[in-house]
């Protein structure tokens, strides 16, 4: 919590949360006694229209989620965009996020990323996601609840293949854990040991495929310098082979040299 939200959450008129009773403890451990309206997934048709009309009408309205920053996986941006629509201004408050906190833990490349939020919930779609997001180049990052655990790293394991993982739970929070180790070696952990609280699985990104070794570089610039020179013959090995071609063009010149 920073002392900026602090500061908002006690200016504002009121307090829209997915459940009033978790936000009220949060308030009253800062004595901030805004009321407090439900928004929350059941209800959002309804309850957005009432907030755009206090916004409109000159209020302050915050809006907060029961675990970490708002809109990952909750209504929030629904009423995002309304208030855009309706020419509101939108001021971000950033805050725990189990995202970013699940990355910063993995040790596992924060370069590109891909948040896929909640696999589907049956294994055949699950896998028909995960089959999907197998050859993407970047770390994955999911959320998952706590009883699907372990069946989902083990469809992961299964169709993502030996990848490096972490799964952080309750992160930020009083019971925080961290455990790292391959796909399967997750699942078989959280099958003996079942998960609780709000769960984030990191991924690392596949392995990079390996290339030709050199015995088969050079049977693939024998026969192309049966046909070109050594420039013409490094220039196409390496297109083929993503060998660079100063390698190559050396190479062919000691293969020349040979014959």
């Amino acid at each position: 919590m920073t002392l900026r939200a602090l500061d908002l959450l006690g200016a504002a008129d009121v307090i829209a949360c997915e459940d009033t009773r978790v936000t009220s403890r949060l308030l009253a451990i800062h004595d901030i006694r805004a009321p407090l309206v439900a928004y929350h997934d059941h209800n959002a048709a309804s309850a957005g229209p009432k907030l755009i009309e206090r916004l409109k009408s000159g209020e302050i309205v915050a809006l907060v989620s029961d675990a970490g920053t708002p809109l990952v996986s909750d209504p929030g941006y629904r009423l995002v965009r309304e208030a855009i629509e309706a020419g509101i201004d939108i001021i971000p408050l950033p805050g725990a996020s189990s995202l970013l906190a699940g990355l910063v833990a993995s040790g596992l490349p924060t370069d590109r990323v891909l948040f896929a939020g909640f696999p589907p919930p049956k294994s055949v779609a699950r896998r028909r996601m995960l089959d999907e997001l197998k050859g993407i180049e970047a770390s994955l990052v999911l959320l998952e609840s706590p009883h699907r655990l372990a069946a989902s790293l083990a469809d992961m394991a299964e169709v993502l293949g030996p990848r490096p993982a972490v799964v952080g739970r309750e992160l930020t929070k009083r019971f925080e854990e961290v455990v790292r180790d391959d796909l399967a070696g997750l699942a078989a952990h959280f099958a003996a040991e079942p998960a609780r609280g709000e769960v984030v699985v990191v991924i690392g990104p596949p392995p990079a495929a390996e290339g030709p070794n050199d015995a088969a570089v050079d049977t693939a610039l024998e026969a192309a310098l049966g046909e070109l020179g050594a420039k013409s013959a490094s220039a196409l090995v390496a297109a083929l082979t993503g060998r660079p071609r100063r390698e190559l063009y050396a190479r062919a010149l000691a293969l020349g040299r040979r014959r």
